[in-house]
């Protein structure tokens, strides 16, 4: 049974009637993070033909647009959840963005200022530690002094005679040639010793007729050593001195002399850091005879150490 189309039907089908019925879809939203849900409403025209209809897909210019449309909708929705927000010139939705006052400067200069403090503290603490210990080694090493014993002294030449000394005048003359023997021991248990002397002298009424030098040593811990000086003194003027030599019948004469001299110890207890110096002063009287050629030999307390 076929129906006529009335007049109306055939101007609402009519595509160039300016009078369309428009319908709207609505569309879920996909910014629902907190649960909140939205919907965008599009505009969508009535079409004459199912292949124009909305529920065929299509690749063209309406596919993109339904696209944009669903983003935008996204954005709608934000901002109208948070009360209009303002866009930035792509569109995206700015957000407020909390300085922290303050400077993080401030805590890396304290980190420096901490860390030299302990660096300082630390090396102030090694220095009085190191000069707490070296004081401690110096203490103990104070008691370890050279001990210094004359053994004898073998005078090989002696002869007393006249003369006159450089400038014409008429005096005595003494000549003495000899060798001096000691023994020196470093009692020291942890560092040993470079010994050193001043002129050995051998003086005679305060004029010094023969001289000698010790030659500078280094001798172990706990160790002896014997050392020789030799002494030596040829035509030396004894001017009023020289009045009270006079030769016995026999011809010998005995001179009074005096030995002196000094031996230096140094010990090196920690490098150049800690050392120990002592000095012994040594004087010993003693009576050469002329026409003896046995050694003198000097007991404990034939001299003097000071």
């Amino acid at each position: 049974m076929m129906h006529t189309k009335s007049e109306s039907d055939i101007t609402s089908l009519d595509p160039s009637s300016p009078s369309r019925p428009v319908y709207y879809v609505q569309s879920p939203s996909r910014d629902s993070h907190d649960g909140d849900k939205s919907s965008s409403m599009q505009a969508t025209p009535n079409y004459n033909s199912p292949m124009e209809s909305p529920s065929h897909p299509s690749f063209g210019r309406h596919s993109r647009n339904s696209s944009a449309s669903r983003f935008s909708g996204i954005f709608r929705s934000s901002s109208g959840r948070k009360g209009g927000r303002k866009r930035n010139d792509k569109g995206w939705p700015e957000c407020n963005v909390i300085l922290e006052e303050g400077k993080y400067d401030e805590f890396d200069d304290d980190k420096r200022f901490t860390r030299r403090f302990q660096a300082l503290m630390a090396m102030l603490s090694f220095v009085v530690l190191f000069t707490v210990f070296c004081l401690i080694i110096w203490g103990a090493s104070r008691p370890y002094k050279a001990e210094v014993s004359v053994k004898s002294l073998a005078v090989s030449n002696i002869y007393i005679g006249e003369g006159s000394d450089f400038t014409g005048v008429p005096t005595k003359m003494l000549t003495v040639n000899g060798s001096l023997r000691m023994n020196i021991y470093n009692p020291a248990t942890f560092f040993g010793v470079h010994v050193s002397s001043t002129p050995v002298n051998l003086l005679y009424s305060d004029i010094v007729v023969a001289t000698g030098q010790l030659m500078k040593y280094f001798q172990p811990r706990k160790s002896h050593r014997i050392v020789s000086v030799n002494l030596e003194g040829t035509k030396v003027p004894l001017y009023g001195a020289g009045s009270s030599l006079t030769a016995s019948n026999d011809g010998t004469v005995e001179v009074p002399l005096t030995l002196q001299f000094e031996i230096r110890a140094r010990g090196d207890v920690v490098g150049k850091l800690v050392r120990t110096r002592h000095r012994r002063q040594i004087s010993c009287p003693l009576v050469i005879d002329s026409t003896s050629a046995k050694p003198i030999k000097f007991k404990k307390d034939s001299c003097i150490y000071s």
